[in-house]
């Protein structure tokens, strides 16, 4: 299972999680990914989400990588259940069923993903943590000149 994989969909998940119920707020944000099983691996990236995505995201988590759908999607009382299924633009399908919790300025979501490469079965597990560090996102950085 490609490393990134279980990343992409977990922050798009955990993203359109939180912004379904009291919405989280747009501003900076730091989101540490996690793979817990079958292979360890940690990441940490940063993005703005500006209030157009916010509204993205409450229509439902996907990446463009992935087209997800989510027949289970619950957001109440701070509480997050996600179970779903995302597929890559290749045809590869994983399923993905996680529950976390969410408030305006953080999200954790842990799921576990399963999917199939060469009929072989791949199950793990992986955790995003998200908190907001700032109101306003940093000025895009200059496109280097050709």
């Amino acid at each position: 299972m490609n490393a990134a994989l279980p990343f992409a969909l977990v922050l798009a998940a955990c993203a359109g999680a939180a912004a379904a119920a009291e919405t989280i707020q747009p501003g900076y944000w730091e989101s540490t990914n996690r793979v817990l099983s079958p292979i360890r691996t940690t990441s940490t990236e940063r993005r703005c989400i500006t209030p157009a995505d916010v509204e993205k995201f409450m229509m439902g988590p996907s990446n463009r990588h992935y087209a997800c759908t989510y027949p289970t999607r619950a957001f109440e009382d701070g509480k997050i259940l996600l179970k779903g299924t995302c597929v890559s633009k290749k045809g590869q399908q994983v399923a993905l069923s996680g529950e976390g919790a969410y408030t305006p300025t953080s999200f954790t979501l842990t799921a576990d993903v399963a999917t199939e490469i060469l009929g072989i079965p791949i199950a793990g597990k992986v955790r995003t943590e998200s908190h907001r560090i700032a109101d306003a996102c940093p000025p895009p950085e200059a496109a280097p000149e050709k």
